[in-house]
């Protein structure tokens, strides 16, 4: 990686998006120059292209369409995939990713999700696949419950990491077993994922939470649980917050099989 300071100012960098018009249309690459101001990012570029939209041969074009909210790699939406590697616009610095005049940045949308337009997908399976593991705290707020149950800080520690998910797509993006799934009637046999699995264990370790920890072992054990991983360990490498996915995979898998012998035993 080159430090920021490094990069030469006043440089020109060429951005190659790869665009597509509405689902099911096909796709197409277009290139756009763009003049670096110091501290730019990805979105910051793709403001100036929506505000000039011609590409490097002259032609007059729509804007690019992508999707984002925060801005500072809490909410996940500006996932893309930049330079061939899945990860947030708002926090790839074009000073450290493209530091040479006349650099490429190449932008593509996410493959495992539908494209909407251009750089935007559809995340809904993400949502999806948390509540088919019911990731959530289930209390009942229409009164004071009180103080809630003390945790040991070392278990706070382990919780916390595990909290900072932001389901952005990043793990599912480079996961093997996880595949684009057009018809939403496939989503609920069709490989969960690393961050639906991370978050089972986050709420099956919470001491309210794991009132559901039965059901979420349940939807583990099911069509494309746990044990769909293919063990491949790509999504630990390009999660944006560092979450030990693999550790949590393993841990629900343990979990998952002493689920299954304790109910083999209740019949």
């Amino acid at each position: 990686m080159i430090a920021s300071n490094q990069a030469v100012q006043g440089r020109t960098v060429r951005f190659k998006i790869k665009r597509c018009d509405g689902p099911g249309k096909a796709s197409y690459w277009q290139s756009f120059d763009v003049p670096i101001e110091p501290g730019s990012n990805i979105i910051s570029c793709l403001q100036w292209i929506a505000a000039h939209p011609t590409t490097v041969d002259g032609e007059k074009t729509t804007p690019v369409v992508w999707d984002s909210g925060c801005l500072e790699e809490v909410c996940g939406a500006c996932t893309m995939v930049i330079n061939g590697r899945v990860r947030q616009s708002c926090s790839a610095l074009i000073d450290v990713i493209a530091p040479g005049d006349g650099d490429v940045v190449t932008l593509e949308p996410m493959t495992k999700f539908p494209v909407i337009r251009d750089l935007w997908v559809d995340r809904e399976r993400v949502f999806h696949n948390l509540k088919r593991v019911k990731a959530w705290v289930p209390i009942d707020g229409t009164y004071n419950l009180g103080s809630g149950p003390k945790e040991a800080p070392e278990k706070q520690g382990t919780r916390y990491v595990l909290s900072t998910c932001m389901s952005c797509g990043c793990c599912l993006e480079a996961c093997p077993q996880f595949n684009l799934e057009e018809d939403e009637a496939d989503w609920d046999t069709a490989f969960i994922g690393a961050h639906a699995i991370s978050q089972a264990r986050l709420f099956n370790e919470h001491e309210t939470g794991k009132q559901l920890k039965g059901e979420r072992l349940d939807a583990l054990m099911g069509p494309g649980g746990v044990s769909d991983c293919g063990n491949a360990q790509n999504c630990v490498k390009v999660c944006p917050k560092h979450i030990p996915l693999t550790e949590s995979i393993s841990a629900m898998g343990r979990s998952v099989t002493l689920h299954a012998i304790a109910s083999w035993f209740r019949r």
